[in-house]
């Protein structure tokens, strides 16, 4: 009985799988065959945040503003640039 049970729970599971990733392959193909010229409106909630301001709130102060606080920064040994200071441009 056992003998027969196993491989039959085996190919049950194998093609449940197929089924699913067959079903994401799917959504995949669907999602990129739609029309990328649709605008994202920045006042969406739900839509995309690329392009709008975001302010970690490790920054804030406890009023909310943004803190004139010096940052603590971390280098790894293996980097070989130069530390910059605060005061000069990253260019």
């Amino acid at each position: 009985m056992l003998n027969f049970l196993f491989p039959l729970l085996y190919g049950t599971f194998v093609i449940i799988l197929l089924w699913q990733a067959f079903r994401v392959i799917g959504k995949g193909f669907s999602a990129a065959q739609q029309p990328s010229n649709l605008a994202v409106q920045p006042n969406q909630t739900n839509g995309d945040r690329t392009g709008r301001l975001t302010i970690h709130p490790e920054l804030l102060d406890q009023e909310g503003r943004i803190t004139d606080e010096e940052l603590l920064t971390v280098r790894f040994s293996g980097d070989i640039d130069p530390p910059q200071s605060a005061e000069t441009s990253a260019e």
